[in-house]
This record gives structure tokens, C-alpha cells and sequence, in this order.
């Protein structure tokens, strides 16, 4: 009675919200508001008011809250669902269109409401209206997806509690625990690579396309995840010879070449990359990393040439005799090798690199390949 008490006082007493004061929320029941991330721009969200069990274990799920439908005495629905937390409406929203337990579902924020069921997969419900007081005024027909759920059996959860769980950089889980109870829905972000590349975009017609690093940092994130290739062609350009700022530097050509050799334009790449360590921004450690780039690749006779010219042209500066070591072990010129590892361990500015060294030269001297 007291509930029904407190929420007639709140239908009846209605202030303008500017002048209305701040209380305490009723039943104790805490508000809360978690998000979780997928990548760096997409988010989920969940703001909701948390009751506890308060002793009432084994008296929350078909008592509390009733299994099915409940019949409904005070707003305008003849029927109602559990409005999955307490007082206002429980709200997720979602920052870009998503699946829910593989449906799709538009951006936006959502009332949502549960249909617990005995024995029985239960009804989430993501509905249209996201301002009303808990499920009273629900209507079926404001619903925009249902999906349904199996719950499992968790550990004890006093308060109930949305927590995301399995987090992933295009998924996640979304699980409402309480009591022994937990509720769990799979949410995904679909083609989270053209809402990157869309972003890309608008960033780079405002003040950070100024920037050919930014440019750079577009063109790798499409070569790292095979996307967009055709723009990231074109950003690579830019970067290289934008007006007013393009700069042919080791970084913009290399930029430009890896996104070649994903284009299947192997030769064009490979030259491209020779005008890339030969331009005089090219310093020892960016040859040194394309080397080992070509290595991981299992272009061995490559690397090695790349490792050779790198000693050649940086005057032995550290990291190119361990590039020599690297390049010539690879391609089984162990006593070669062996030479220059021994040599590189007096210049290695520090112990992991030394122990490293060491590591390598034992190998060799077994006439065993050190990668």
C-alpha cells in the first residue's frame, strides 16, 4: 500500500520541473548509469534505479515480480511488463544502429521492459518511450524490437544491477543480475569500419585535415582492417602532395605503398618503398622496421638487402647490426651473423636489448637461426 501511496503522490503532485526540489529517490532505490564502449566512438548505455533484495531471496522472481503480464490498476495499460528496475523508466541507449541478439535495432534511446516467464524463455522489450513512470502506461504498439532471452543462474546479486560482460571492440554482453538471476542480451556493432571511415571523413574537412599525419593514421587504420581502400588510396595521396599539406616524407610514401601491395599493385608498392628508404627522412630505426616488416612476412632475401643498405647508409648506428644479425641468420649465414651480433652487443643501449644479443649469439654459435 505504501508504494501505491508514494505513486499516486507522484501523479497528483506534479511541479514545474524548475521548481520542484530534489529528493531523495523513492524506495532508496539508487540510480544508476553504466556504458560501455565498442571501439572508440560506438557506445551502449543503461540508466536505471536499482532495488535490493532487502531478505526477500526465493520472494523476487514470481512475487515480486510476477511471471508474465500483471494486470495493471492505475495507468492507462490493461497489462503490463516489469519494467526492469524500479521508479522511472529503465533507459538504454544506443549511440549507432546495433544488434540485439542478432536483430537489428536504430540508434536512439529506448523504455525497456522485461516478461519474465516460469520455465520459459523471457521477452525483452526495447519500446519507444523512454520518459514514463516504471510500465504503467505501456503500450505494446510504441514497441520497437522484442527479443527473447534464456536467464541463467548466477552468483547473489543484492542490488539489481546492469553490468557489461565479454567485451570485445564490436561486441559485447549487456546482463541484468539480480538475486540469483541473471539476464543476458549480446549486442554488436555492424560494419563498425564504415562508421571509422565516416568519421574519418568528417574530421578531416575540419581543422584536423590540416594535418597529413592525420591522414596517415586514416590510411592505416584501412590497411590494418582491409577496408576502404580505394579512400585510403586517395588519403594517401593527399597526404604526399595535399595543397598546403602534403609532404613527401619515409611516412606518407610508406603510407601509400601499403596500401598498394592490399591493392594486389605489388610492383608499384615495391618501388615505392625503395623511394621510401632512399628519401632523406628516412632515418635508421623506420628502415630498420620495414625490414623487420619484410622478415614477418617471410621475405627473407629482401629484408636482408634492406637490413645491408640500412648498416650501409646509417654508418653501423644502433639498430642496423642487429638488423644485419636478424637478415643474415634468416637467410642461414649463421657465422655471418655471429660477427655482427657480437659486435651490435657493444653498442646496445640497454639490458633487454643485451640480453637479447646474448640470447642470439649462443644460437648461432649452435648454428641455429636466432628469430
Amino acid at each position: 500500500m505504501r508504494s501505491i501511496f508514494i505513486l499516486l503522490a507522484f501523479f497528483y503532485c506534479v511541479l514545474d520541473g524548475n521548481a520542484q526540489l530534489v529528493n531523495a529517490p523513492s524506495g532508496d532505490n539508487q540510480i544508476c548509469e553504466v556504458t560501455q564502449y565498442l571501439g572508440s566512438i560506438a557506445n551502449v548505455s543503461v540508466k536505471y534505479s536499482s532495488p535490493g533484495v532487502k531478505g526477500r531471496s526465493g520472494k523476487i522472481w514470481g512475487s515480486l515480480v510476477p511471471w508474465g503480464m500483471e494486470a495493471n490498476n492505475i495507468g492507462s495499460a490493461k497489462e503490463i511488463p516489469w519494467r526492469a528496475g524500479a521508479n522511472e523508466n529503465t533507459v538504454i541507449t544506443f549511440s549507432h544502429d546495433m544488434m540485439v541478439n542478432g536483430n537489428p535495432i536504430p540508434a536512439g534511446k529506448y523504455g525497456f521492459h522485461v516478461i519474465p516467464q516460469k520455465d520459459m524463455p523471457w521477452t525483452l522489450i526495447f519500446n519507444k518511450t523512454h520518459s514514463a513512470w516504471g510500465s504503467y502506461s505501456y503500450d505494446a504498439n510504441d514497441d520497437v524490437m522484442r527479443v527473447e532471452v534464456q536467464p541463467t543462474q548466477g552468483e547473489f546479486t543484492e542490488w539489481l544491477t546492469y553490468t557489461f560482460t565479454d567485451r570485445k571492440p564490436e561486441s559485447t554482453v549487456l546482463e541484468l543480475r539480480w538475486e540469483t538471476l541473471a539476464i543476458p542480451m549480446n549486442i554488436a556493432l555492424p560494419n563498425s569500419n564504415a562508421i571509422y571511415v565516416s568519421k574519418f571523413k568528417e574530421d578531416l574537412k575540419g581543422g584536423k585535415g590540416f594535418y597529413w599525419q592525420n591522414y596517415v593514421e586514416a590510411v592505416n587504420f584501412c590497411v590494418s582492417n582491409n577496408t576502404h581502400l580505394d579512400q585510403a588510396l586517395i588519403w594517401a595521396e593527399s597526404a604526399i602532395s595535399g595543397t598546403f599539406i602534403g609532404q613527401k616524407n619515409f611516412t606518407t610514401l610508406s603510407a601509400k605503398a601499403s596500401v598498394l601491395e592490399k591493392l594486389g599493385r605489388t610492383k608499384d608498392a615495391e618501388n615505392l618503398m625503395d623511394e621510401a628508404i632512399k628519401h632523406p627522412t628516412a632515418d635508421v630505426i623506420q628502415i630498420h622496421g620495414y625490414g623487420r616488416q619484410l622478415l614477418n612476412s617471410g621475405m627473407k632475401g629482401k629484408a636482408l638487402t634492406i637490413f645491408e643498405y640500412n648498416y650501409k647508409h646509417h654508418g653501423g648506428d644502433w639498430p642496423s647490426p642487429a638488423g644485419m644479425v636478424r637478415g643474415l641468420s634468416a637467410n642461414g649465414k649463421y657465422k655471418e651473423a655471429l660477427e655482427f651480433a657480437e659486435k651490435a652487443l657493444l653498442i646496445a643501449p640497454d639490458e633487454t636489448n643485451k640480453t637479447f644479443l646474448k640470447t642470439a649469439i649462443e644460437k648461432l654459435k649452435q648454428g641455429k637461426d636466432m628469430n
